[in-house]
């Protein structure tokens, strides 16, 4: 702190500043910068008093907050990206034998088994807790007061123990052990290898007319989360702006990798003639124009029209057909645009007569036409659910692209960070392509949504660790509850 003498050097700044004069020396910024430095050491003695903590440990429990992210759960993530591996891989479906089929319920169980006691030894409790998390233990809830009420609770039940289950549970698993960039990056370039694979299968099926889905569409990849050329389209859009993200941050080496990955899922996306996933692709591109065009925005606005434009002159055979019936549900010879709008207004409609618990998970079919499922997540999960269950799914979307915004909004003049900035728009991105693309596939429990989301909030808790803001958080929760506390003090005596 200065002196009081040095302090008496600043009143003839602070007259100069009184009779107008827009100049500041650099001592009087200093000194400005200093007292508000004080400020935040008061206001940090003051949280670490209110969350108990003694004088002597407040700078190293500092430190030890905006660190923790990097240490612990080595083994839990080599676990996670094995079994990561697996569910792409599908062993089963290329050398089937039983215990290729069991692999991938063996790994998550072993993933398990270690996550539980490190994460206990490391944070001393289950989960972290961002808003995500609440989100989605909320939609498991629900999913659990569905079954007694469902039309069949058999078939409830084992919907709820299949896939969905195992997708939560690996969410929490990733949002406390996804702790490091090198970590998060991995999983992200295991995905985009994953991608790249299945679309030079779908351009090779293409080029030989291996088309096996209505005559002109190249088919999936075996049965699983690939098992169809709309859900291949569905991972696939969600996958090319993270490539184009990390295009933009990367060097040159790493611009051609990702670059082609990146034309190599949009050409698939195109043979699957997968409408939903064409609406995504385009929204996902305009969006990251926006983000990314700075000043020149209009005039890349413009060109990605022109190339879109090229680009749609160039599609292959009837894609444009299949594309405007959208539109015009008469142009598409299969009538699955108007199959599809109908049960979209029966699922609404069973929602609404339904609102609390819905009718089961995995029950709409009893109600639909044809036995055939919504075809859309959200009416999914409002007329299996509840509507309740509906937003807390819509919440759990839509939470980390509004905090991801603020990363973005925070590093977008940061050389430092500018990696943070990229991926953060490319997850943003993401996660809008998968809820467009979802507004026209039953995926609510499959493991699309549950990944993008991990690695959203786990980029977000990096960059928090990083720039210690992860301290700030937690001060203003201690803060909260804080005052809570006196609240309800105040209220008892009163």
């Amino acid at each position: 702190m200065p002196s009081q003498e040095e302090l008496s050097d600043y009143e003839p700044l602070r007259n100069t500043r009184r009779s107008g004069s827009a100049v500041r020396s650099e001592e009087e910024k200093w000194f400005v910068a200093d007292r508000k430095s004080n400020s935040e050491e008061r206001e940090t003695a003051q949280v670490s008093k209110a969350i108990n903590l003694s004088p002597e440990h407040q700078d190293e429990d500092l430190v030890s907050r905006k660190l923790w992210l990097k240490r612990g759960h080595g083994a839990t993530f080599i676990a996670v990206f094995l079994f990561t591996l697996i569910l792409y891989a599908r062993p089963s479906e290329f050398y089937p034998s039983p215990l290729t089929a069991s692999i991938a319920f063996i790994v998550g169980i072993v993933t398990l088994v270690i996550f539980v006691p490190s994460q206990l030894a490391v944070e001393n409790n289950l989960t972290a807790r961002p808003p995500e998390v609440s989100y989605v233990l909320l939609l498991t809830v629900m999913g659990l007061l569905s079954i007694p009420l469902a039309i069949d609770p058999t078939e409830a039940w084992t919907t709820f123990t299949d896939t969905f289950i195992r997708c939560i549970v690996i969410f929490i698993v990733m949002v406390n052990v996804l702790r490091t960039e090198a970590r998060l990056k991995a999983m992200l370039l295991l995905v985009i290898a994953v991608s790249i694979w299945l679309s030079v299968g779908a351009i090779n099926d293409y080029r030989l007319g291996l088309t096996t889905v209505e005559g002109y569409r190249v088919g999936g990849r075996g049965s699983g989360i690939f098992g169809n050329s709309n859900d291949m389209a569905l991972h696939l859009v969600t996958i090319t702006p993270i490539a184009i993200a990390l295009f933009f941050g990367s060097r040159l080496m790493g611009k051609i990798l990702y670059g082609a990955a990146a034309m190599l899922m949009m050409a698939a996306i195109v043979l699957t003639y997968s409408r939903g996933a064409f609406l995504a692709l385009v929204t996902v591109l305009f969006f990251i124009v926006w983000k990314m065009g700075g000043r020149q925005r209009v005039a890349i606005t413009l060109t990605t029209l022109l190339i879109l434009t090229v680009f749609m002159i160039l599609a292959p055979g009837n894609y444009f057909r299949r594309l405007a019936s959208i539109f015009v549900p008469s142009l598409d010879p299969n009538g699955s645009s108007d199959m599809r709008r109908t049960i979209l207004f029966r699922s609404i409609w069973t929602a609404i007569r339904h609102p609390l618990f819905g009718i089961g998970m995995g029950n709409f079919h009893y109600v639909s036409f044809r036995e055939l499922v919504s075809h859309n997540a959200y009416t999914q999960v409002a007329a299996e659910m509840g509507i309740a269950a509906a937003v807390f799914y819509t919440m759990f979307l839509v939470t980390p692209i509004k905090r991801l915004g603020q990363v973005v909004r925070e590093t977008l003049e940061s050389k430092t960070s500018a990696h943070y900035h990229y991926l953060a728009i490319g997850l943003q991105a993401a996660l809008i392509a998968y809820m467009v693309a979802s507004f026209f596939a039953s995926a609510a429990y499959l493991w699309y949504a549950y990944y993008l989301v991990a690695y959203a909030v786990c980029l977000r808790r990096l960059y928090e660790s990083e720039t210690g803001k992860a301290v700030v958080v937690e001060s203003r929760r201690a803060k909260r509850k804080l005052a809570a506390a006196r609240r309800i003090e105040s209220a008892t005596a009163g």
